[in-house]
């Protein structure tokens, strides 16, 4: 019997997804993000700035912390997280889902709330 040689499944590949910045002045950020299945920012805030999330791809979830509540982004749907509400934002389905994320108007910071 002739010895099999069994060969390993190729290596997924690493996929390193940056984010895309489109616009960045002092007082507004505007940033393409793509996240892998289940990656998602930490739990955090902004000072000043609103952050306005726009669904490009795939299925993005935005959680608030206080009051609890979880909306889910289809491609098209926006929504708005004021300043000074602790929020995370993930991709909710198997495969990649991108966004956009507007900032603005004041000066950004990321504050992490965990």
């Amino acid at each position: 019997m002739p010895h099999e040689q069994q060969q390993a499944a190729p290596a997924a590949p690493e996929v390193t997804r940056k984010p895309k910045i489109v616009v960045e002045t002092a007082d507004v950020r505007v940033v393409e993000y793509a996240l892998e299945s289940g990656e998602r920012h930490p739990w955090h805030y902004h000072s000043q700035v609103s952050d306005r999330f726009y669904c490009l791809e795939g299925l993005i979830g935005v959680e608030l912390r206080s009051p609890v509540q979880k909306v889910l982004l289809h491609p098209g749907e926006t929504c708005v997280v004021s300043s000074g509400i602790v929020h995370r934002v993930g991709n909710t389905v198997s495969g990649v889902s991108r966004y956009l994320l507007v900032q603005g108007i004041g000066r950004y910071d990321f504050v992490t709330a965990d």
